[in-house]
Order: C-alpha cells, then sequence, then structure tokens
C-alpha cells in the first residue's frame, strides 16, 4: 500500500493553504509538506502553524529545508514547537539547498554540513544534548512524549547523498516518478544503509511529482512540464559533480539542450525554463493521463519500492486535483495510517 502526501508553494494565501490541506485530509492523504524557499515564497514555519492547527491526523514538515538558510538549533526549535503544537505529528524534509540558496547568489551545502546537520537537529528536537561550535546546546523543553524521535528525509540524487540517507535517514525523498531511475537511486540507500548496520528495507521511499488528470496529453504536459526543468537543476550540478559515465544516461540526457534557468519562476506553470524539456521525460518524471492511468503508474512505483507518493500540488486546479485523486486513486492504494 502507499501514503499520499501534497506539497505546497507557499505563493498562495494562508486560508488557501489551509484549506487544501484540510481537503487533503479528508481525501486520505496521510502527509502535508511545504516548500522552503523564504525569498521566492513565504516562509514556512508560520503556514505549518496554520496546518497543524487545522488538521488531526496528517505529518507535516518540509520538503524540503537545508542547513545553511537557517542556523540549525533555531530548526530545531521551530519543529520542536510544532512537535508540541500538533501532537508530535512533524517531520523533517532536508537537502543541501537549491533555490533558497541559488536566489541569494549562494552555493548548496557540503553533503558533511547537512549530516552534521540532520544530527544534531534530531538530537535537539529530542530534548537531547549536543555539542554545537564549541558550546553544550540542549533544549529541554523539547521533550515530547507523543514524538520522542523527529522522522527525517533526506533529498538527493547523487550516489553520495543516497548513500548518506541510508545512512542516517528515516526516508529518502526521490524528485520524479521514474521507477527505472527510483530503482538506481535505491540501490545506493540500501548500500549506505547496510555500510552503517541498517536495515535498508526500514527506510522509506518518497516519489515526488506533479500530476494532472486528464484525456487530453498535450494539456496535460504543459500543465506539469515546469517539474522536469526544476529537476534539471540538480541533474546539472550531479554532472558537475561526478563522471556521467556514473550517471543513468535517462536521468542526465535531457540537460544537454537546456540554455539556463530563471529561479524567478521556479516551479511556475508556463515557465520559459521548460522550453527544452520533451514530452517523453515530462511523462517518466510527472504522472499525467486518465484516472486507470494514474494508477498503473503507481503500481509501477509500489512495485519498486516506492512508500509514499507525493503529489507537488501547484499545477493549477489544486481542489480539482485532490477531488479526483481522493474520489478515484486514494482509496484503492492508500494506508490507514502514516508509515511513520
Amino acid at each position: 500500500m502507499l501514503d499520499f502526501a501534497i506539497t505546497l508553494k507557499l505563493d498562495m494565501q494562508p486560508d488557501r493553504a489551509v484549506a487544501l490541506t484540510h481537503q487533503a485530509e479528508a481525501a486520505g492523504f496521510s502527509y502535508g509538506w511545504v516548500f522552503d524557499s523564504h525569498v521566492l515564497w513565504m516562509d514556512p514555519y508560520p503556514i505549518l502553524t496554520l496546518m497543524a492547527a487545522n488538521t488531526q491526523r496528517m505529518r507535516l514538515g518540509t520538503c524540503v529545508t537545508n542547513p545553511a538558510v537557517r542556523d540549525p538549533t533555531v530548526t530545531a526549535s521551530a519543529l520542536a514547537t510544532l512537535n508540541l503544537v500538533s501532537g508530535g505529528r512533524m517531520d523533517l524534509g532536508i537537502g543541501r539547498g537549491d533555490s533558497s540558496r541559488r536566489v541569494l547568489g549562494k552555493k548548496p551545502t557540503t553533503l558533511a554540513q547537512m549530516e552534521r546537520t540532520i544530527l544534531d537537529i534530531r538530537q535537539l528536537a529530542a530534548g537531547q544534548a549536543i555539542d554545537y561550535e564549541g558550546e553544550r546546546v540542549q533544549m529541554p523543553w523539547a521533550v515530547n512524549g507523543a514524538s520522542p524521535s523527529l522522522p527525517v528525509w533526506v533529498a538527493g540524487y547523487g550516489p553520495k547523498a543516497l548513500a548518506l540517507a541510508g545512512r542516517v535517514a528515516d526516508g529518502v525523498i526521490l524528485q520524479f516518478a521514474d521507477p527505472h531511475l527510483i530503482n538506481w537511486c535505491k540501490g545506493f540507500v540500501r548500500k549506505g544503509a547496510e555500510e552503517a548496520g541498517r536495515d535498508p528495507n526500514s527506510i522509506q521511499i518518497m516519489a515526488a511529482a506533479p500530476v494532472w488528470v486528464s484525456d487530453d496529453p498535450a494539456r496535460a504536459r504543459e500543465q506539469v512540464r515546469w517539474f522536469p526543468a526544476l529537476v534539471s537543476n540538480h541533474v546539472v550540478d550531479l554532472i558537475s559533480r561526478y563522471d556521467p559515465a556514473e550517471l543513468p544516461e535517462n536521468l542526465i540526457a535531457y540537460v544537454r539542450n537546456r540554455e539556463g534557468y530563471d529561479y524567478r519562476h521556479h516551479a511556475k506553470v508556463g515557465s520559459s525554463n521548460a522550453q527544452f524539456v520533451s514530452d517523453e521525460v515530462t511523462d517518466r518524471f510527472c504522472i499525467v493521463g486518465s484516472v486507470a492511468e494514474h494508477k498503473r503508474r503507481l503500481r509501477e512505483l509500489i512495485d519498486v519500492g516506492v512508500t509514499q507518493f507525493n503529489i507537488y500540488l501547484m499545477s493549477g486546479d489544486e481542489e480539482q486535483t485532490l477531488e479526483i485523486y481522493g474520489r478515484e486513486i486514494v482509496p484503492a492504494f492508500a494506508r490507514n495510517e502514516p508509515t511513520l
């Protein structure tokens, strides 16, 4: 079976973000995530507070934050506070940093910094003491019996980031709905887990992508074509750090005609950023088509070990997408309770 999730881009009014979250919970979705790119869109933590106050069951979190935009002690404090507000329903989604760093003219952080940050946030949010920049730091008020441990999800594409997820994370965030690429990624997650003495099967696998339900494939693709363009930023970064021969051809080939990327139009339907993205790549990375096609694609994801399907709910007509999924798709796959 499968957990269903939504991710919101916070360029909407707060009351609409809350309404969409409430609608998703009523439709059987068990996770609600928000992007964290504080310059491009609203800050996530006030919205997460509203989401927590207006839901009862959904787990909530950042998809994703990073180690550098906020001091790790600030992130730990925010999530620990929200754990108290929500009754222990918070998760940390974290990566090296993309739009929230690059829009400031800064590069993503290192994997070593991300790993240290994950361990520090996890301990602080559980009320445990850490050594932080030469000081002993603790938030004893953060102890919360409803959530003794903060689940951590790591976003990554490259072998080293994926192995890191296997070492330390509860789940891995994979931003595409391509079962072949997900299977490739899983191999590195498994290797990292095994080397750390962990059970690889205990690590949850999230596939995150936009969807569009329609019998008109041309229109459907135009609603979601922005997403492979978003992913291309990470692919270009991968190519700069790895020998392309080490990477799947069906991941890297599509960026060869990419001319650039304007973060002012990040995750925007109809953006010129997406002009280089082909129909074939759009179909692989996203889920478009009839209800039957969505079900078929979801079964493929389950077959390669995906445990959570996270809809990037930002392609237009979000209420209708939730209504269709809640009526036609979620009941056929959803778990009764979130995995984590």
